[in-house]
This record gives structure tokens, sequence and C-alpha cells, in this order.
């Protein structure tokens, strides 16, 4: 059975980033979740309270390659995951993605989750940078704060048309 939290997950994670529509954006399904785990075990995060999840936080580890070619808007998400060679040796974390349902906003759960992540793919990967495609304040603000605890410098996607 699926539990409630899970479910207003999934609502809220089709609210915000709306993958669905958009063809440039990761739309995870169990095949791309086992590909993105093969990259590192590390890559998915969740906090869970009795009923079900509250926050997941997604970042995937690739190349500085990979990195500046999505930051120039060369490639989309699906792209930098397919162009992520398996295996390799990864200097770059990509913060894809955090949820966290409202009434468990503000408590540090995206912090937490994201920099625990880090640390461990950290730990099998000389990590240099991290990047993000920021859809909010919110995620903008976040994104900023786990590099600056993470002590690794943020770089940002370009905007369209740039």
């Amino acid at each position: 059975m699926v539990s409630k939290n899970f479910q207003r997950m999934m609502q809220l994670i089709d609210e915000v980033f709306a993958t669905k529509n958009d063809p440039d954006q990761l739309d995870i399904d169990e095949k791309v979740r086992q590909k993105i785990l093969n990259l590192h075990p590390a890559t998915f995060a969740e906090h869970s309270v009795e009923d079900g999840p509250v926050a997941w936080v997604l970042v995937i580890p690739t190349t500085l390659e990979v990195m500046n070619k999505f930051i120039r808007r060369e490639i989309n998400e699906n792209q930098l995951v397919e162009m992520t060679p398996p295996g390799g040796k990864y200097q770059a974390v990509y913060l894809c993605s955090a949820s966290v349902l409202e009434e468990y906003r503000r408590q540090g759960l995206t912090l937490r989750l994201a920099l625990d992540s880090i640390e461990k793919i950290r730990r099998d990967h000389p990590i240099e940078a991290l990047f993000v495609w920021p859809f909010s304040g919110e995620g903008d603000q976040a994104s900023a704060t786990i590099a600056e605890n993470a002590g690794l410098p943020l770089f940002k996607r370009m905007a369209q048309g740039k």
C-alpha cells in the first residue's frame, strides 16, 4: 500500500517540476532511477516519518565536461545522465531536485540530506564543484547554502536565451 505522504510527495513533484510536460527534465521512472543509482548509491536521499517520506533529495555525480555542457544549455537533464559514464571518476555533483512537504520545510532536511549525499560521493570521487538548475527562489537559496556548507563552488545553468 502506498502511503499518504508518498502520494503527497509525488503530487508536489508534479506541481513544482512538471516533468511530464518538459522534455529537458528527467522524468524519474524505475529505469532512470536504476541508471542514476548505478552512478553512485548516494544519489537518492530520503527522510521519512511513520506516515512515509517527507523529504527527497536527488543529486547526480558527473564529470566537469558534462557539467559545463549542461550549464551552457548544450545538453538537457536526460542527456546529462546518458553522458555520465558509469564507473567513471566524477568531479561535479548536480543538485538535481529537493522536495519537502510543506509542514516539514525550514527544518534543515534538504541541507542535511544533500550534504550527507555529497559527503558519501566525495569519499569515492574528487568532487570539485556543484551545479544547479534552479526552479524557484527557495531552490536557488538552498543550493547556495548547500554549496557554502560543502565548501564547493556553485555553478548555475544559464537562463534560456543567454
